[in-house]
C-alpha cells in the first residue's frame, strides 16, 4: 500500500476521533511565508518530496498563484501527524495575505478552531498581520505565534543572538497587545502567546528548521548554535536536527483546541438557535449522530464536477447521496459526493462526521455563509460573515461577441457566488454589468477567470466607490406624498463617529431594530435615553429614528417608511451613489385615515423625497474610499516616495527609521492609486517594499466635489448638475 493511500486511510479513521482533529488556518501579512510554511508541513506528511518544499507552492494549485507568486484562494488540505506515538488528523487552510483577498480569511476563520499566525522577523508586525489577526479573534479563533524568516535577521542584519531575542521579543510582545486588545472577555490572558510554553516557535520555513522552548530542551540547541548554522551555511544540516513541521505541528497539537473543546465556546458565538435544543447540545458536544449542521465558507466551480460547496460540520453528520436543506434559500438538493481535501484534489468518502472541514459535491444553490441541515429536520442559521472591508473599485464588463451575452450573466453569477466579497450588478434596463472587487488586483484576477470560463470580455477603466453623507443639519423638512393627503415631517443630521465607529465594529447590528435590549447599546454610544429607544432601523451606517408621539396609523406605515428610508439610501440625490453616516429622525406625520390614500405607491416617494431635500439642504458631501500605504524603503529613496504619495493627494502620517530602511506610513485616496505599483518600483528603483489597508471614506476636498459629482452623473447618464431641494419638497 503507497503511503498516499496509508494516509487516506488514517484520515478516514481519524475522522470519528474529534479529540484528535485540529482545524487550523494559516494567516499573516502577504510575502511573510505562509504558503511555504504549509509546503513543509505538506513534505512532512509525505504529499510532496521535502526537495521542493518552499519552492513548490503546493497549495498555491490556481495558475495565477502561481503566476503572480501570492496566495489568492484559501486552499484545504487535510493531513495526519504523529505527536507523543499518538496520530492527529491536521485540516489545514493556508489564507491569502493580500489586502485584496481578506474575504477568504473571514470565511476561513469560521471553519477552523486555531490560526498559525506567521510574522517576518524581519518586516515584524505589519497592517494586514494585525488584519488577518483581528478576522481569528472575532471568530473566537485561538492563535499562536511562528516568527519566519529568522535566517535573514542573522545572513543579511548580522544580528547577534542579543539583538535577535529583543527583535523577537518586539513582535511578541506586539502580538500579545493585539490579542489583549481583540481577543474575547474570557481569553483575553489565557491566549497570549508565551515563549516559555512553546506557543512561540521561530525558524526558516524556507530552509525547513524551526525551533521553540520545549524544543530546545529535548535537542540542546540555542540561538548561540542557530547563528553559527547559518553564519557557516549548514542550514540543511540545521532542518535535520530541528524540524520545522515536528515544531509547528507539535505546538498545534499541544496548544490549539479540537472541535471538542472549541465548539463548547465558538459555537454560542456563531450560531443563532437555542443551546438547549437537540442540534444545539449536539454541535456543543461535537456528535456525529445528531442534526446535521453544516456552515458553507466557500463554493468553488470545479469544470468535471460543477459546484463544490466548502463546510465545517459543526454537527450531525453528512452523508453522500442525502437530500439536504439551505436554511438560507430554503432549497433542497441532494449530495453527489462528500470528503475531504488533500490539496487540489478531494478524497471522497461515504459520510463526513462533525469537527471535520467537508467538500460536497451537488450542493447546487448553495453559497458561502450558507447553512446545511437534513432535510426533514430544520435548523437556526449560523451567524452571517462579516467582511472587514467592502467593495471599492468598479468595473464595467461587457462580451467581446453579442451572442456570449447569455453566456456572460451566467458567468457573472458564478464569480459572484465562488466570491461572495465581489458584487455583481446585472442592470437589465442599461444593459451594463458591473463588478466591484476589493482593489485593482482583485478585479484582474476575477477578469482572468472570467475569461479563462471559455468567455472573451472587455472591461472599462475602474470606477472608483463613492458614498454620500451631509457635513450640516436641517429641520422640520416636509414630504409630501404624491396624493397630497400624507405628510411627514423629519430632520437629519451627521451621525456621530462614536456610532459610525459601532456600527462598523459591529458593535450595533445593521438591520431592523427588535427589542429593547438595543437600546443600551445605542446610549452607550452617545444617544440619550428617550432616543435610543426610538431606534427603528439602522442601514447602510445610518439611522431612523422615530421621535412622534401618539400618531394614528403611524404603525400601519412603519414598515413603509423603513422600506423609503434603505431605497433613498441606496442612492442618494447628489450622484446617485449610496449615502452612509446619517441620522434621519421622524419628528412628525399627517397620516389619512383610508387605508387605500396611505399605501405603497403614497408613503414610498414621500419619505424618500423628504430624505433627499433634507440632505440637499444639508450641505451634502461626497465621501471616497482611503487607503492607508505602507512604504519601507532605503533612505536614499525616502524622498522619491513621499513625492510619489503626495502627488496622489496623499498624506504622510508617520515615518519612522529601522536600520538603515525608512517606513512612511500614509493615507491616499484610492481612485490615485492606480498605476502605484509600477510608479513606486521605479521611483525606487525596486528596492522598497509596500502594502496596502482600506481604511474607510473620508469627505472629498471641497473644491474637487463639484467635478467628481458632474463626472459620476455624467457617466451614469444623468443630467450634469443635481437637484435642488425644491425639486424634492416643491
Amino acid at each position: 500500500m503507497s503511503r498516499r493511500d496509508q494516509m487516506v486511510n488514517k484520515i478516514k479513521d481519524l475522522m470519528y476521533k474529534p479529540e484528535y482533529i485540529r482545524n487550523i488556518g494559516i494567516v499573516a501579512h502577504i510575502d511573510h511565508g505562509k504558503t511555504t510554511l504549509s509546503d513543509n508541513l505538506l513534505a512532512a506528511a509525505g504529499m510532496i518530496s521535502s526537495e521542493l518544499a518552499g519552492d513548490q507552492r503546493f497549495l498555491d494549485f490556481d495558475e495565477q498563484e502561481q503566476e503572480r507568486g501570492i496566495t489568492i484562494d484559501a486552499a484545504n488540505v487535510s493531513m495526519v501527524h504523529t505527536y507523543e506515538d499518538q496520530e492527529y488528523l491536521i485540516n489545514l487552510i493556508d489564507t491569502p495575505g493580500h489586502v485584496d483577498f481578506g474575504g477568504d480569511v473571514t470565511r476561513a476563520m469560521r471553519a477552523v478552531d486555531g490560526a498559525v499566525v506567521v510574522v517576518c522577523a524581519v518586516e515584524g508586525i505589519m497592517p494586514q498581520t494585525e488584519t488577518v489577526l483581528r478576522q481569528a479573534l472575532k471568530e473566537n479563533v485561538r492563535p499562536v505565534l511562528f516568527i519566519n524568516k529568522v535566517d535573514r535577521l542573522i545572513n543579511e542584519l548580522k544580528l547577534d543572538d542579543l539583538e535577535l531575542q529583543n527583535r523577537f521579543i518586539k513582535i511578541i510582545a506586539g502580538v500579545n497587545k493585539l490579542i489583549r486588545n481583540m481577543a474575547p472577555e474570557q481569553f483575553k490572558e489565557e491566549w497570549q502567546v508565551k515563549i516559555e510554553d512553546g506557543t512561540v516557535a521561530f525558524g526558516s520555513a524556507y530552509h525547513n528548521w524551526a525551533i521553540n522552548v520545549p524544543e530546545m530542551q529535548k535537542t540542546h540547541i540555542t540561538f548561540k548554535d542557530i547563528i553559527e548554522y547559518c553564519n557557516e551555511d549548514k542550514q540543511k544540516e540545521l532542518a535535520q536536527k530541528i524540524k520545522i513541521e515536528e515544531v509547528i505541528l507539535g505546538m498545534v497539537v499541544k496548544h490549539l483546541p479540537s472541535p471538542k473543546v472549541a465548539q463548547q465556546y465558538r459555537v454560542p458565538k456563531i450560531w443563532s438557535g437555542d443551546i438547549e435544543s437537540v442540534e444545539g447540545q449536539g454541535m456543543i458536544n461535537t456528535d456525529s449522530t445528531s442534526p446535521l449542521a453544516v456552515m458553507v465558507t466557500d463554493v468553488s466551480i470545479d469544470k468535471h464536477a460543477g459546484e463544490i460547496a466548502t463546510g465545517r460540520v459543526y454537527g450531525g453528520s453528512i452523508e453522500k447521496g442525502s437530500e439536504i436543506y439551505f436554511v438560507g434559500s430554503m432549497a433542497k438538493a441532494r449530495t453527489q459526493q462528500v470528503g475531504v481535501y488533500m490539496g487540489p484534489e478531494r478524497i471522497n468518502t461515504d459520510s463526513v462526521p462533525a469537527g471535520n472541514i467537508v467538500a460536497i459535491t451537488g450542493a447546487r444553490g448553495a453559497i458561502a455563509g450558507e447553512t446545511i441541515t437534513d432535510a426533514d429536520h430544520k435548523i437556526a442559521p449560523f451567524e452571517s460573515l462579516e467582511h472587514i472591508s467592502e467593495p471599492v473599485v468598479t468595473v464595467a464588463v461587457e462580451a467581446k461577441n453579442t451572442k456570449d451575452l447569455p453566456k456572460l450573466i451566467e458567468v457573472l453569477r458564478q464569480v459572484g457566488k465562488e466570491d461572495p466579497t465581489l458584487r455583481v450588478e446585472i442592470n437589465e434596463e442599461t444593459g451594463e454589468h458591473l463588478i466591484a472587487g476589493m482593489g485593482e488586483l482583485h478585479l484582474e484576477v476575477i477578469i482572468y477567470r472570467i475569461n479563462d470560463k471559455g468567455l472573451e470580455v472587455e472591461t472599462s477603466e475602474p470606477i472608483v466607490v463613492y458614498r454620500e453623507t451631509i457635513a450640516g443639519t436641517a429641520t422640520n423638512v416636509e414630504g409630501k406624498s404624491p396624493n397630497k393627503h400624507n405628510r411627514f415631517y423629519i430632520d437629519v443630521e451627521p451621525l456621530s463617529d462614536d456610532l459610525m465607529n459601532a456600527i462598523s465594529e459591529g458593535e450595533i447590528e445593521e438591520g431592523r431594530v427588535k427589542g429593547k435590549e438595543s437600546a443600551k447599546v445605542f446610549q452607550e454610544h452617545g444617544l440619550d435615553k428617550d432616543e435610543a429607544k426610538k431606534v427603528w432601523d439602522v442601514y447602510k451606517h445610518s439611522i431612523f429614528v422615530n421621535k412622534t408621539r401618539g400618531i394614528q396609523y403611524l404603525d400601519e406605515i412603519k414598515e413603509l417608511l423603513m422600506e423609503g428610508f434603505e431605497s433613498a439610501l441606496d442612492d442618494g440625490p447628489l450622484a446617485d451613489e449610496k449615502a452612509m453616516g446619517i441620522k434621519i429622525s421622524l419628528m412628525d406625520a399627517k397620516i389619512h385615515e383610508d387605508a387605500v390614500h396611505r399605501g405603497p405607491a403614497q408613503v414610498l416617494p414621500a419619505i424618500r423625497k423628504a430624505i433627499y431635500g433634507a440632505m440637499m439642504l444639508a450641505q451634502p458631501t461626497l465621501m471616497e474610499p482611503m487607503q492607508k500605504v505602507y512604504i519601507s524603503v532605503p533612505q536614499d529613496y525616502m524622498g522619491a516616495a513621499t513625492r510619489e504619495i503626495q502627488n496622489r493627494r496623499g498624506q504622510i502620517v508617520e515615518m519612522g527609521q529601522e536600520g538603515d530602511m525608512s517606513t512612511i506610513e500614509s493615507k491616499v485616496p484610492v481612485a490615485e492609486m492606480f498605476g502605484f505599483a509600477g510608479d513606486i518600483r521605479s521611483a525606487a528603483e525596486g528596492r522598497c517594499i509596500w502594502s496596502t489597508e482600506n481604511s474607510g471614506f473620508e469627505r472629498i476636498p471641497r473644491e474637487l466635489q463639484n467635478k467628481i459629482v458632474k463626472e459620476i452623473r455624467e457617466r451614469k447618464g444623468l443630467s450634469p448638475e443635481p437637484y435642488g431641494p425644491d425639486h424634492y419638497l416643491g
